[in-house]
């Protein structure tokens, strides 16, 4: 009998390269005679260049070149845009002009035989300028907020009902605005580039998460065919969203290696990841709740206004979960942008819903102690039966479960529910809970699949890994379905030569590459079939399609124990058999499902009333996500989310000097983050959920939602420890310091 693949918590099949150091990353990738590229970067926040000192550099011990917008090549910049990049506005076109548009934007490159050499003569560089004062605060006075043109994509403004008139006209209501700060992504693997061209052919070692834009983005930028690039990154050490985008490091790594005519490499400092590379934008939000005196919402507003560059419209879905979360009759959402004199914000882990979700949460929690209703208890009160912005039923909707299931496993029942009623010695306790959700994605992808004449099994997809496990994950799903084990699948991904697929981001690789990968499968399946029927030497000769069965990696007669394995199909067909498959959603079945995973977290901390330190004791999520493919991966997902909401709700806060829109604390010493001493109990469970409708492999995405919700958990059980209301994040000692 085949033993089931998924399902079971298989450790990752890449774990050995990656202990042993044999995993190799995009800055690992050296080529012969490479030279060094260091990036010079802006250092006023607003204005053009007036000079740059060009001469003492360019004779300074193993400098090749000195490139500006004085010399540099211009480059065509062909319009181009994925669906990751902002639907309004030009991408910056590097080294093109003498305009600056923001503190640390790239002004010159430096191209050297070594590193240190070309960080010397980077050092030394002077550039000068004509400078004007940056906007970069969006609670400055002379800052506007503006509609953004979504170009159709979305709808900034959404309303159904007269939500303004339902919370006036209440007889409970809230009104608060929250704020949240600007972070970084600061994964461990910095941004880094390796370009060598050979004749009109280019190849790029590169940190991505997007690997067929990135060779679409630097086709387009240099005018050139597509299939002239391609783009290799077997392995990402973390991106949390920062690598989707194509940024204009890999731009300068191309111009530079073709100006100079050999490989070039370009590493971003840690520094210049904070002003280059995109961050989660800062955010201010208004709910307004009105709700029956039993707890029924019968109002809700949510207006939120994020921050975005002069030069692009970055948008991101702060207000979208209002709209089918909890069921109220009169909703209204607005959407705002500030545009500053910043880089352009980027997607970050649950771009849009983490954020939107601290405002939506944290007023529930606030209306819960107005009413004097269990917040679980308000939320069950509210459950819909329907996506009721869409009007139309959910695929699957597991709220209550995991609310239930979290509950019971966190012990919520041992809560007492006054504010400051709860203590383990002089130390204040609180508990909280929030909700999570995220959009079950699914993209067109592709996948191919080879079998070969010694019994294994190649799948290639241009996927990319950056830590949840794909490589693992894709190999069960090709066993599962070709009934092997998983160690005669090899999964090979990171190459955009590699049949296309969507990026590696909002929790889709899951639902559209693993697709995509089953339906290879079970097409060269089909292939092997019509063999082994057709050949009048096989045992099935002229068996009818109907007749056979796979098991355990042998096609057999349904009822017959023996058969004729992958191997010996193969072997006599003398060459390896090859399948391409696709996977997209069915457009009927997409239209009329609302399709979203859902979560409960619970949080408990403990606080200091002396000192105001807060403490994560622990916090216990449970999720509804259709199909776990490898709970083990998936609880590993998690625990990582869980982690970045400790980050977004105590620590992380990224901040600009007004006088020139410079991050201060553009360093790991103080971006503050959690470390091993700062991670407490985490505890991660699931639902049991049956999605037939989502993709062919049942499956939900996993990676955003695991972040999603555990800021306001956190920020709520602090409200329950303390009696103070923090409505902005991070949580500051001296928010919750008392008399």
């Amino acid at each position: 009998m085949t033993v089931s693949t998924i399902g079971n918590p298989m450790t990752r099949v890449d774990g050995r390269a990656k202990v042993t150091g044999r995993a190799r990353y995009a800055a690992d990738f050296n080529q012969p005679g490479q030279l060094y590229a260091v990036i010079v970067s802006a250092t006023v926040g607003l204005g053009r260049i007036t000079g740059i000192q060009a001469a003492e550099v360019e004779r300074m011990p193993g400098v090749v070149a000195l490139i500006t917008h004085r010399n540099a090549e211009k480059l065509a910049y062909l319009p181009h845009k994925a669906g990751i990049d902002p639907a309004t506005g030009e991408r910056l076109h590097v080294l093109q002009d003498d305009t600056v548009r923001f503190y640390g934007q790239p002004v010159a490159l430096v191209v050297a035989d070594t590193l240190d050499h070309a960080e010397r003569a980077a050092t030394a560089l002077r550039v000068t300028y004509e400078a004007r004062p940056p906007l970069v605060d969006p609670m400055d006075p002379k800052a506007e907020s503006i509609v953004p043109d979504t170009r159709g994509r979305v709808s900034p403004d959404r309303a159904r009902g007269d939500a303004d008139k339902a919370v006036a006209g209440a007889p409970v209501t809230l009104d608060a605005t929250y704020e949240m700060a600007r972070e970084n992504h600061n994964p461990m693997e910095p941004h880094a580039t390796i370009a060598a061209w050979s004749g009109d052919r280019l190849t790029l070692w590169s940190k991505s998460q997007y690997l067929v834009n990135e060779q679409a983005e630097i086709a387009a930028v240099f005018g050139m065919p597509v299939e002239n690039i391609e783009v290799i990154c077997p392995f990402i050490g973390g991106a949390f969203g920062t690598s989707l985008r194509t940024w204009p490091h890999v731009t300068l790594a191309a111009l530079a290696a073709r100006q100079v005519g050999k490989p070039v490499k370009l590493v971003l400092t840690r520094k210049q990841m904070f002003f280059t590379t995109g961050h989660r934008p800062r955010t201010l939000q208004r709910v307004a709740l009105g709700a029956t005196n039993d707890g029924k919402l019968t109002g809700v507003v949510h207006e939120g206004t994020g921050e975005t560059s002069r030069y692009e419209q970055f948008m991101e879905a702060l207000t979208a979960v209002t709209d089918y979360l909890y069921s109220c009759p009169n909703v209204r959402t607005q959407y705002r942008l500030t545009e500053l004199d910043t880089g352009t914000p980027n997607h970050m882990r649950g771009p849009g819903e983490a954020s939107g979700i601290f405002a939506l949460e944290s007023a529930m929690d606030e209306l819960s102690y107005k009413l004097g209703i269990d917040p679980i208890e308000l939320r069950r009160r509210n459950e819909p039966e329907k996506d009721e912005a869409e009007n139309k039923p959910f695929s699957s909707r597991s709220l209550m479960q995991c609310y239930a299931l979290g509950a019971e496993r966190f012990g919520w029942a041992r809560r007492t529910p006054e504010p400051r009623s709860m203590r383990d010695g002089r130390l204040l306790i609180g508990m909280g809970a929030a909700t999570a959700t995220y959009p079950a994605f699914h993209a067109p992808a592709n996948a191919r699949v080879r079998l070969l004449a010694d019994g294994t099994v190649e799948v290639e997809a241009a996927a990319s890994d950056m830590g949840p496990g794909t490589y693992t994950s894709m190999t069960q799903v090709a066993a599962e379905t070709l009934g092997l084990p998983p160690e005669r699948i090899r999964f090979r991904l990171g190459r955009s030569s590699y049949p296309q697929t969507p990026s590696h981001g909002g929790s889709w690789t899951m639902a559209s590459v693993g697709s995509a990968i089953q339906a290879a499968c079970i097409e060269a399946q089909a292939q092997v079939s019509r063999l082994a029927t057709a050949d009048s030497a096989s045992p099935l000769y002229n068996v009818a399609a109907g007749e056979l069965e796979w098991s355990d990696g042998r096609l057999r007669r349904r009822g017959e124990t023996t058969g004729i394995s992958y191997r010996e199909i193969v072997a006599k067909a003398g060459a390896p058999i090859e399948a391409d498959g696709s996977a997209q959603r069915d457009p009927e079945v997409a239209e009329r499902y609302s399709m979203h995973s859902f979560g409960a977290v619970f949080a408990e901390v403990a606080v200091d009333p002396d000192v105001g330190t807060i403490r994560v004791r622990r916090i216990v999520g449970a999720y509804g996500i259709g199909r776990v493919v490898n709970p083990l991966l998936a609880r590993s997902q998690c625990t990582g989310g869980m982690i970045g909401g400790m980050g977004m709700a105590l620590m992380e806060r990224t901040v600009l000097d007004s006088r020139d829109g410079r991050p201060v604390n553009a360093h790991m010493a103080d971006y503050l983050m959690p470390v091993n001493l700062d991670i407490p109990e985490l505890d991660a469970h699931f639902v049991d959920e049956v999605d037939p409708h989502v993709n062919a492999l049942g499956v939900k995405g996993l990676g955003e939602i695991a972040l999603v919700g555990t800021a306001p958990a956190i920020a709520n059980a602090v409200f329950h420890a303390t009696g103070t209301r923090v409505r902005s994040l991070p949580i500051h000692i001296e928010d919750v310091l008392t008399a």
